[in-house]
């Protein structure tokens, strides 16, 4: 898994080339696509297609019909901002990694009873940051963490230091590698 996870939304099939060849500029060969748009699964086949090299997942991903939509498009991951069953299943059966939000010991649990080991942190500045996930690690030291939203340039550094990270997710991996690959 890559260490960074640029949280990417393409507005316009049109944005797609000029985003991901501004993130394999800046050394990251990864991006979850989210679902909040009404080209996302779109992108994410043209991601797949031409940047065969590059690990293309799927974000915002809420239920069931978007995850197969995502998957249908060739989506090699799954995020979601909440934890949902039916995606675990659907990501479990076909042997898809799901990372979906967890930011309290029931939702860990649930997370673990579908047999997921790597949780979303999301938001991670308004749940705690890393002092939280400190927290939840001891009772569930089999968990790792991938925080997003809140983390920055600031405070990437503490957060990758510790060994329940398994990745950061942010936007901000794709407005500084834009703000180079413009310049």
């Amino acid at each position: 898994m890559e260490k960074c996870i640029p949280v990417v939304v393409i507005k316009e099939l049109s944005e797609t080339d000029k985003i991901l060849s501004a993130l394999k500029n800046n050394g990251i060969n990864c991006a979850e696509i989210t679902f909040r748009t009404a080209c996302a699964a779109e992108a994410i086949a043209y991601a797949c297609k031409h940047y065969p090299d590059m690990s293309i997942g799927a974000g915002t991903v809420i239920n069931a019909q978007q995850c197969e939509a995502a998957l249908a498009a060739g989506a090699q991951f799954i995020v979601s901002p909440g934890l949902s069953v039916s995606v675990a299943k659907i990501c479990n059966e076909r042997n898809i990694p799901y990372y979906p939000g967890c930011v309290t010991p029931t939702e860990i649990m649930a997370a673990l009873e579908l047999g997921i080991t790597t949780v979303k942190f999301f938001p991670a500045n308004v749940y705690g940051g890393l002092k939280a996930m400190k927290a939840l690690a001891a009772p569930f030291p089999q968990i790792k963490f991938i925080p997003t939203g809140g983390v920055d340039r600031n405070n990437i550094d503490e957060f990758l230091a510790w060994d329940k990270i398994a990745a950061i997710g942010g936007s901000f991996f794709v407005k500084e590698a834009l703000e180079k690959y413009d310049n």
